[in-house]
């Protein structure tokens, strides 16, 4: 019997790709092997930890200063723990959310499982994979969805960096949600090193009551590594309340080797890190202001994340990275679309690493020619937020079937298969499909969705 997996991990390996994705610890520094066991005699207990696991989190509490939790199913389920969290300090009325629309789809099952409605922000935007938030956008939001709704949201969620690298002014909506009592949660999955800036660009130094960290995707930990950080005088969350909201979702049986990782990165994140960070961050600024001083075009203001708008080269984002694929010394990207390709940067690459991956964007815009004046004008139609007809609940749990992008205009949107990265739907289920959304996702290469039957 052959072992496809083990045979395509072996490979990649032994490529020797330059690894421009996450996790973050790029597939070195691992001095010790990793035993993987479970809830042995003295081992303690991931949501009942007292011991050792409860000391580890202690540890890591004193390094990101607030209450931090370990999770290993990474932050899909510290994104479920908060919201439960959130729902639970809600006033007794119906619990909604005020939310950015860029949300990982694990957001949208969440408020499925927890009956929660969604109030959307919507800025003028063109992408609706990245937004650019402000305070008065959500101080608008708020005071239109409240009148709407009669009651306040029980939290305003947002995702701060977003996939293409962009950061929200955490701070300044911080101040708006505590003007109003609302706590505000964060999806910072991949901003675990912001706390490791000088200074401190993490969502809980900037005000925010939670966040998640994918430890995994920026730092050098295992896949499925995570942190949940609570810090607010508005909720109420102790550390039971935490454990028991994670333990809700998560498997009885949590990753040793994924604890083992996050307890062996404190005295890395403690010592070394900040130093280590703080080269790999110079190392990147010099090479996108190579790239930017070459006519490259670059997205977004995260210093591990290097965002190329391929469009405007008259290249699409696809034919790029399989170019960077192809080059002499391989490049792996982390993500591509018809506009841009992602690169993330970890303190685990090299300076030789980075200048390679330089020449190579350099190589490939020179080789590439425009293929035409269409593929940088060729853009979707500007997101927008579809009609509501059916709660998110009611029509995620209602008998879906798939149909053609041909059929599916005015149909009642299902739950969307969307892929991860970057895992964030155009239509939300409930919502209507209309020839905006179907437009949408034809143009980043969908041809069915599922609808309610």
């Amino acid at each position: 019997m052959n072992t496809p997996i083990l045979d395509f991990v072996r490979n990649y390996a032994a490529s020797n790709a330059v690894r421009m994705h996450m996790p973050g610890h790029k597939g070195k520094g691992a001095p010790e092997a990793l035993l993987d066991i479970t809830e042995i005699a003295g081992a303690d207990d991931l949501f009942y930890a007292n011991g050792i696991i409860g000391e580890s989190e202690k540890n890591a509490s004193q390094i990101f200063g607030c209450d931090t939790y370990y999770s290993t199913e990474g932050s899909s389920l510290c994104i479920r723990a908060m919201l439960y969290l959130c729902r639970a300090n809600s006033d007794g009325k119906k619990p909604w959310v005020l939310a950015a629309r860029n949300v990982h789809k694990t957001f949208i099952s969440a408020c499925v499982l927890l009956d929660l409605d969604v109030e959307w922000i919507a800025p003028e935007n063109d992408s609706f994979i990245s937004l650019d938030i402000t305070a008065s956008d959500v101080a608008k939001a708020l005071s239109d969805a409240t009148e709407k709704r009669g009651n306040l949201p029980c939290c305003v969620y947002l995702t701060s960096p977003d996939y293409l690298g962009h950061i929200l002014p955490v701070s300044d909506i911080a101040i708006v949600c505590h003007e109003n009592g609302i706590p505000l949660v964060v999806d910072n999955a991949h901003g675990a090193y912001l706390k490791f800036l000088e200074p401190s660009l993490h969502p809980i130094d900037l005000g925010a009551d939670m966040c998640c960290d994918s430890a995994h995707k920026t730092l050098p930990a295992l896949t499925g590594s995570a942190y949940l950080h609570v810090n607010s005088d508005i909720l109420s969350a102790k550390k039971d309340d935490v454990k028991t909201a994670m333990a809700l979702f998560a498997s009885t049986s949590p990753s040793w080797l994924i604890l083992q990782s996050l307890d062996r990165l404190n005295p890395i994140l403690e010592t070394t890190f900040k130093t280590d960070l703080k080269k790999t961050i110079d190392l990147v600024s010099d090479a996108k202001k190579v790239l930017s001083d070459s006519g490259i075009s670059l997205l977004g203001e995260e210093p591990l994340k290097i965002t190329i708008k391929t469009k405007e080269m008259g290249c699409a984002g696809e034919k790029f990275a399989q170019s960077l694929r192809e080059n002499r010394t391989p490049v792996e990207v982390e993500f591509s679309d018809p506009d841009q390709v992602v690169l993330m940067v970890s303190s685990n690459n090299t300076k030789e690493e980075i200048e390679a991956v330089v020449t190579a964007v350099l190589n490939i815009a020179k080789k590439e020619p425009a293929e035409t004046n269409v593929i940088s004008t060729n853009r979707p139609p500007r997101a927008t937020i579809p009609e509501r007809k059916m709660s998110m609940r009611e029509a995620a749990m209602s008998p879906w079937e798939t149909v053609s992008l041909n059929e599916a205009e005015g149909r009642i949107s299902h739950l969307v298969d969307c892929s991860c990265p970057p895992a964030i739907p155009v239509v939300v289920c409930g919502e209507k499909i209309g020839r905006n959304e179907i437009a949408i996702l034809r143009y980043y290469g969908y041809d069915s969705c599922r609808v309610v039957r």
